[in-house]
Parts: C-alpha cells; sequence; structure tokens
C-alpha cells in the first residue's frame, strides 16, 4: 500500500435531508458499541439507562493497564491529513493485534514528540509520509511504558482551526472481493471541544470502522467540522458517544461517519 502524501482538497455537497439525533439514539449506539467489544461488561451492566452506560464506563476505566495500547507521537498536527495516516495505520493492524486493541475499546494515547528523532529508540508500525506522527501496534501497555515515561501527553488545549469541507482519499491497496471503493462523511462536533479531544474522538470513530471493516483502501471521507452533529444528512455508521461537559446526564455525539456511497 502506498503512503505518499495526499493534499486534501475542499469539497462541496448538495443538501439532503437531515436525520436527528435523540439522546434515546445516543444511548442505543453506544450501547451497540459496548456489546460489540466487551460482551461482558454488556451482561453486568443495564446498557438502556444512561446510568448503566456510565457504569459501564467506569469499569473500563478502572481496568488502568490492562489490555490493549497504541501510543502516537505527534510532531505537528493537521486534522485532514491526520485522518488519513490513522486509517492507514489501522488498515495495516494485523487481526489477531486488530481483536485485542478492538476488545480494549481502541484505546489510545497521544504523545508530544518528533518521531524522526525516536525511530531508532523505539519500533513504530506506521510514521506519517511528512514525519508529522508515528504510531505503535497495539500491544500491552507495558510494551510503550519506555516511550510514555520519556514524553509528555500530547496538550492541544486550543479549539480545532475552522476548516472547510475536506475530501481525504486513502491510498489505494488490497480491497475486500467484489467491493467498489465507497465515500463517508466525517462529522468532527467542534463546540466545547479541544484539539486533544477531537484526536480522541476521531481516533475511536476511525479506527473502530476500519477494524470493523466499514472502511477500506481506496475509499473517499469527506471531513466536516460543524459545531454540534444533531442532524447529520445520513445514518451515521459509527459514533463517538460523550457526556455533554456541562448538562450531565445528557450524550452527545463527539464525532462521526456515515454510511458509505459509492464513489463515482
Amino acid at each position: 500500500m502506498t503512503t505518499a502524501p495526499v493534499t486534501p482538497t475542499p469539497v462541496t455537497q448538495a443538501p439532503i435531508t437531515p436525520t436527528p439525533i435523540t439522546q434515546d439514539c445516543l444511548r442505543a449506539r453506544e450501547a451497540m458499541r459496548i456489546r460489540a467489544a466487551r460482551p461482558d461488561l454488556a451482561a453486568r451492566h443495564d446498557l438502556t439507562s444512561t446510568d448503566g452506560l456510565s457504569a459501564a464506563r467506569s469499569a473500563i476505566t478502572a481496568e488502568g493497564e490492562a489490555g490493549s495500547l497504541v501510543a502516537v507521537v505527534l510532531r505537528s498536527f493537521d486534522l485532514a491529513r491526520w485522518v488519513r495516516d490513522t486509517c492507514v495505520f489501522a488498515l495495516g493492524v494485523e487481526p489477531a493485534r486488530a481483536a485485542e486493541w478492538r476488545a480494549s475499546f481502541t484505546r489510545t494515547v497521544f504523545l508530544a514528540g518528533d518521531p524522526e528523532r525516536l525511530r531508532e529508540r523505539f519500533r513504530f508500525a506506521h510514521v506519517a509520509g511528512d514525519g508529522s506522527a508515528a504510531w505503535t501496534a497495539p500491544g500491552p501497555a507495558s510494551g510503550t511504558a519506555p516511550l510514555r515515561r520519556l514524553l509528555k501527553l500530547f496538550d492541544a488545549s486550543a479549539g480545532l482551526p475552522e476548516r472547510p469541507d475536506t475530501l481525504v482519499e486513502l491510498p489505494d491497496g488490497p480491497r475486500p472481493p467484489g467491493r467498489p471503493r465507497a465515500r463517508r462523511d466525517l462529522y468532527v462536533a467542534t463546540a466545547e471541544c479541544t484539539v486533544a479531544e477531537a484526536l480522541v474522538h476521531v481516533n475511536h470513530v476511525l479506527a473502530e470502522a476500519v477494524l470493523d471493516g466499514l472502511v477500506a483502501p481506496g475509499d473517499h471521507l469527506v471531513l466536516h467540522q460543524v459545531p454540534r452533529i444533531v442532524s447529520p444528512p445520513a445514518r451515521l455508521a459509527h459514533v463517538r458517544v460523550t457526556a455533554e461537559k456541562h448538562r450531565p446526564g445528557r450524550l452527545k455525539a463527539a464525532a462521526g461517519l456515515t454510511e458509505e456511497a459509492r464513489v463515482a
């Protein structure tokens, strides 16, 4: 699979009838995510209620260093380029590691550093073509402990810079038999969201979509930054659900990937 850099291209889109996202919908989608990754948690908690979902999340947090982990080193950040390389990395994860990482809810730690200065000391599974970011393979947390002790967390407390809707084309490579190239819309909610938080939200959506077989080499993703994801024009195939910061008991869609449309 080639990893030559691709310059994102602004795109325009004709209006489509929106699909409202309700609190019931968000609870159902988060419950679906937990059941898919961890049936054991679904059996212990009532995932039909906000309190049950919160308890399940707390149980995940309490597991600490257990499970599979990916560390990403970031020298600089451009959302469209990072979206592309996140998909390239996830597409290259071998099945056994992918299953373990998926069961750990694609846990990822973002660190501030220069990948080029670290390549001789640490092993990376994927490095962005421009050297702006590097990913370790999924594995036990102990495997990345030296790297995580060396570097600080990527602390980007500013909001996402504004950008027009942007087309991100994934590199070509082996595709599932008989499956044409697909186009999906990727929505990122920017209201009360820092760059560091957006990294987490979009990473989960993209990594899980790739591991679940929804995104393949050669697909097109159209990146949309919107204040809130409340009525996307197409049904979301994957959604990142989080708690509202200043509205206890309420959920929001922090990022979402729509169902596919064929690439012309």
